[in-house]
């Protein structure tokens, strides 16, 4: 009995230092195993850097192409979709959305549309009235607003947080509070004060009111030039087409 389990004894003690014999030779072996070398890509010097990532300024949908006026200011995240005109001095401030897809969609002259703006327009309006969405010269669209088939005349002012919902009509040298909201078919008149969800009517506008309309809009036009300027009306896909005659040999 005693020699059985002495036999037992010596197997489990050799078979222990046999384990760790291998164990002490793997990580030996793992330590001094030379490590992968690590893949570099380095581009070409003479590259230009594009960055796809960005998301497109005008977009056209089937034969409808957003029309822009030479000297009318884009920030560069606005996106224009399908029948939208932009007429000259007029401005489209950072992250607006003019989706001209259903119907038109016109900014008249010296107009400006601001920050985070919707515009849209319906294909039909339920009141019978002009689906297209027109705002006419000498609007501020206050930033946040949202105006969807709807008729601004010249000279007014919708503020902040707005919403003209189909078939609304703002008549010349109007004003809307900030946070107002236009139900369908709802006509705001001519040189008045509206306000409140749905919009009521507040009071008439002085004479003094209604000559400072359209101040705000050529100031936010004479704005729009300093931004205007800080961005290159042309693309810059000409430095491609300088590269690829190079490695042509032709003479740029």
């Amino acid at each position: 009995m005693a020699t059985s389990i002495a036999r037992f004894t010596r197997r489990g003690v050799a078979s222990n230092l046999i384990r760790r014999y291998f164990s002490a030779e793997a990580a030996v072996a793992f330590k001094t195993e030379a490590p992968k070398p690590k893949l570099t890509v380095s581009p070409s010097p003479d590259r230009v850097k594009w960055d796809y990532r960005g998301q497109r300024q005008i977009i056209p949908l089937g034969q409808w192409l957003p029309k822009v006026a030479v000297d009318a200011y884009v920030a560069p995240n606005v996106v224009l979709a399908g029948q939208v005109t932009v007429w000259d001095g007029s401005s489209v401030w950072n992250g607006a959305v003019l989706r001209g897809d259903l119907n038109k969609i016109t900014l008249g002259f010296c107009s400006n549309v601001q920050e985070r703006c919707v515009v849209h327009a319906a294909w039909l309006s339920p009141t019978g009235l002009p689906a297209e969405t027109l705002i006419d010269r000498y609007v501020t669209v206050g930033a946040y607003s949202l105006l969807r088939s709807c008729t601004i005349e010249p000279e007014c002012i919708i503020g902040q947080h707005s919403i003209l919902m189909e078939g609304s009509l703002v008549e010349t040298r109007s004003i809307l509070e900030a946070g107002s909201v236009v139900p369908p078919g709802r006509r705001i008149p001519s040189g008045e004060l509206w306000g409140g969800n749905p919009a009521r009517f507040i009071r008439t506008l002085t004479n003094e009111e209604t000559l400072e309309i359209p101040k705000l809009a050529v100031a936010i036009n004479h704005l729009s030039g300093d931004y205007f300027s800080e961005f290159l009306p042309y693309s810059t896909v000409y430095l491609e087409v300088e590269k690829f005659k190079k490695s042509l040999g032709i003479d740029v």
